[in-house]
């Protein structure tokens, strides 16, 4: 369990408003688990998430990449079961996890940058281990694994070749790999707004073909570092990944080799809109 603090919800509040936000994204907050509040507007928009905000889109204007907001119902499940820490509603670390969650969903699934809430779309920048940074265009055409496991290694020594995948290919691979998903979450948050640390892991089960590798069953996770730059408005506009590659491809690469490679890969379009892997 995560620390306690006294009045949590009005702790995190207190903490955005102090930085003028015109739009309040307590996403963790009872009151508003399962709502965002349109910048502006004062209109209230329900989602369907209790992790994610801004998935619904009531006036059919968000362009999707499959049609419709995906679905997380089986990655929540793993994640609610492996979870190491259960933060209190409304508190700092539960905010910057869903946070960081709504942001991961928007940057997988919609295909507009302007469609995106959570970022400041001219500023947003994506640092992954120290590389060059990505634009939020860069970022949606690459898709989030190609950008977080971009590198410039010899093409000999890679163990995952991002130029040569796509949106789609990369996130079939891991689909295939973690059927039940693979779940993230927040260890530890160091500070908050305008400059958010936090310590996170990312785990699943490889219970499916990887690229060739048999699957074990066994756990896989690995463990990084992050920092989030928020503008006034509470919207990302530097975020830096730090994290070592090694840890997730050292347990898909125990699998036995298989045949052949097209055994990992099954049709790209049957779960794209029914269910999402992180």
């Amino acid at each position: 369990m995560g620390r306690k603090s006294p009045s949590t919800p009005h702790r995190v509040v207190s903490i955005f408003r102090k930085f003028g936000n015109s739009e309040i994204m307590c996403f963790g907050e009872k009151d508003i688990l399962d709502m965002a509040t349109e910048e502006g507007s004062g209109r209230i928009n329900i989602v369907g998430d209790m992790y994610r905000s801004f998935l619904n889109d009531e006036e059919g204007k968000i362009e999707w990449r499959y049609g419709a907001p995906p679905t997380y119902d089986t990655v929540n499940q793993l994640f609610e079961q492996g979870r190491t820490k259960e933060w209190p509603k409304g508190s700092l670390e539960e905010t910057v996890q869903n946070a960081v969650k709504s942001w991961e969903m928007e940057i997988s699934y919609k295909t507009r940058v302007q469609d995106i809430k959570t970022i400041n779309p001219t500023k947003f920048n994506l640092v992954v281990n120290g590389r060059e940074g990505l634009s939020a265009e860069e970022t949606v055409r690459l898709g989030t694994y190609n950008a977080l496991l971009k590198n410039s290694l010899p093409k000999e020594f890679k163990v995952y070749k991002a130029e040569e995948e796509t949106y789609e290919t990369s996130h079939e691979h891991f689909r295939t790999a973690f059927p039940r998903g693979f779940a993230w979450e927040v260890l530890q948050v160091f500070s908050g707004p305008p400059l958010i640390s936090y310590k996170f892991r990312h785990w699943g089960f490889f219970e499916g073909p990887y690229k060739g590798h048999a699957p074990t069953g066994e756990l896989v996770q690995f463990f990084g570092l992050g920092t989030i730059k928020v503008d006034d408005s509470l919207k990302v506009e530097d975020l830096e990944i730090y994290f070592d590659p090694a840890e997730l491809f050292g347990g898909l690469l125990k699998g036995k080799p298989t045949s052949s490679e097209s055994e990992s890969l099954s049709c790209p379009f049957s779960k794209l809109t029914t269910k999402s892997e992180s």
